[in-house]
This record gives structure tokens, C-alpha cells and sequence, in this order.
């Protein structure tokens, strides 16, 4: 069976679409993932800097 998203050229390198190379889906969600855990660690670091200056 030949594979026609295979090419080859003349330095006898394979070059392979990025979606074939990466067997994967990439969905995205990744990003949101970062974007929440960096708004909690926001959070929780301005909690910890607050709460003991509102004691004092």
C-alpha cells in the first residue's frame, strides 16, 4: 500500500505532514489549562501576601 503523505525528494529525507508525524489530536485545551492554574496560583499567592498584612 503506498502512502501518498510520504514524499521523498532528493536528500533522500522522509518529510511527513505534522498531524501524521504527531499520531494526535491537539485540541486546544491545553491553554486554558495553563491560563486557570496561573490565575489560582494568582490568586493563592495574593491570599497568602494579603491575609497576614490585614492582621497585623
Amino acid at each position: 500500500m503506498v502512502d501518498n503523505k510520504r514524499t521523498t525528494h532528493d536528500d533522500n529525507a522522509v518529510h511527513i505532514e505534522d498531524d501524521d508525524a504527531r499520531a494526535a489530536s491537539t485540541p486546544g485545551i491545553l491553554r486554558y489549562i495553563l491560563g486557570i492554574s496561573l490565575l489560582l496560583a494568582v490568586i493563592a499567592m495574593s491570599v497568602v501576601w494579603i491575609v497576614p498584612a490585614l492582621s497585623n
